[in-house]
C-alpha cells in the first residue's frame, strides 16, 4: 500500500501505525518550522486535497521523518500521471528560452516522459580561469511508475548558446542525440542497462564538456517540468577567477523575468551551491556576478 498508495491511503495507514493523532502530526511538523493547519491534514489524509505546492511538498517531506517512513515514499506517490490533470506539469516550451527545444525532443521522441519520477538530482557545474563554463556534470535517481520504462532524456541549454565538445555517462549510455547549434541546445537520450520494475529506481551520471575558449557565463540553472523532490546545484570556481557576489534565482517559467531569491556566500573551497526539498516546478539557479 504504501509503495503503491494512493497518497491518500498510504498516509492514512502511516498516521495509523504510529498511533499520532492530526493534532500531534500539526506540532510536531511546526517544530521544524512547518506550518499545516489541522483541516489540512484531514483533507489530505481523506483523499479531498493533494499536496501541491512547494510548501506543502516541505510539509509531505516532514511527515516522512515524523512517521518514520522511507525517505521518497510518500513523496513518489505524487508522481504525476498522465490521467492526472491537477496539479502543474509545464510543458518544456514553457521552460526552455528556445523555441527549437520541442523538435529536438521530437526528433528523439518523448515518449514516456510521465513514467519516472526523479527522486534526487544533482548538479555541478565547474567554470575555468577565463570565467568560461567548462563542464556540466549532473547526478540522478529515479523511480519507475510503470514496468519497461528503459531510458531518459536530458536536455541542456549552454547560456551563451554554446555546444558541448565532449559527453560521458555513468550508469547508462547515450542513444539519440540532437543538437541546435543556433540556440546551444542539446538533447541526449540516455539508456538504463535494463527495463525496470514498477517501483525500482535508477542512479546515473551524464556531462557535457566545453571549449575553454568559450564565453564568460554568469548563470546557471535547470527547469523543471513538475515539483521536485530534491535538488542540489554547486557552481565550482576556478581559485584565479572568483565572483564579486553570487545569488539564488528563480522564474516560474521562460516568459518570466529571473528574479534573485537569496544572497549565497562562497565557501573557502571556491563553490557555491543550495539545495532544496520538495521544490516547485520552474526553472531554479543560481547567478553571480564579476565585478
Amino acid at each position: 500500500m504504501l509503495q503503491y498508495g494512493p497518497f491518500n491511503v498510504a498516509l492514512h495507514a502511516a498516521i495509523q501505525a504510529r498511533g499520532l493523532s492530526l493534532e500531534a502530526l500539526r506540532r510536531r511538523l511546526e517544530e521544524q518550522g512547518i506550518a499545516v493547519s489541522l483541516s489540512t491534514l484531514s483533507y489530505w489524509q481523506r483523499g479531498r486535497t493533494r499536496p501541491e505546492r512547494a510548501d506543502s511538498l516541505r510539509a509531505v517531506r516532514g511527515l516522512e521523518v515524523i512517521l518514520e517512513l522511507p525517505r521518497h515514499s510518500l513523496l513518489t506517490l505524487l508522481r504525476p500521471t498522465a490521467d492526472r490533470t491537477a496539479g502543474p506539469w509545464l510543458p518544456v516550451e514553457e521552460l526552455c528560452p528556445e523555441p527549437g527545444v520541442r523538435d529536438l525532443l521530437d526528433e528523439i521522441g518523448d515518449r514516456g516522459e510521465r513514467q519516472l519520477t526523479g527522486l534526487s538530482l544533482q548538479d555541478q557545474h565547474i567554470i575555468g580561469r577565463r570565467r568560461e563554463l567548462r563542464e556540466v556534470r549532473t547526478r540522478a535517481v529515479f523511480q519507475a511508475q510503470q514496468r519497461g520504462v528503459d531510458r531518459w532524456i536530458a536536455v541542456y541549454h549552454h547560456p551563451c548558446r554554446i555546444l558541448p565538445s565532449s559527453r560521458t555517462a555513468r550508469g547508462c549510455r547515450f542513444g539519440r542525440v540532437r543538437m541546435d547549434a543556433a540556440s546551444g541546445l542539446i538533447a541526449a537520450e540516455l539508456l538504463f542497462d535494463r527495463a525496470l520494475g514498477r517501483g525500482e529506481t535508477y542512479l546515473l551520471e551524464y556531462g557535457f564538456g566545453f571549449d575553454e575558449t568559450g564565453p564568460a557565463v554568469s548563470e546557471e540553472g535547470r527547469g523543471f517540468r513538475t515539483p521536485q523532490h530534491e535538488y542540489l546545484i554547486e557552481v565550482r570556481f576556478h581559485p584565479a577567477t572568483l565572483p564579486a557576489r553570487c545569488y539564488r534565482t528563480w522564474r516560474p517559467d521562460a516568459q518570466t523575468a529571473l528574479k534573485d531569491s537569496a544572497d549565497l556566500r562562497m565557501s573557502s573551497y571556491h563553490s557555491v551551491h543550495f539545495i532544496e526539498f520538495g521544490m516547485a516546478a520552474g526553472y531554479h539557479g543560481i547567478r553571480w556576478e564579476w565585478d
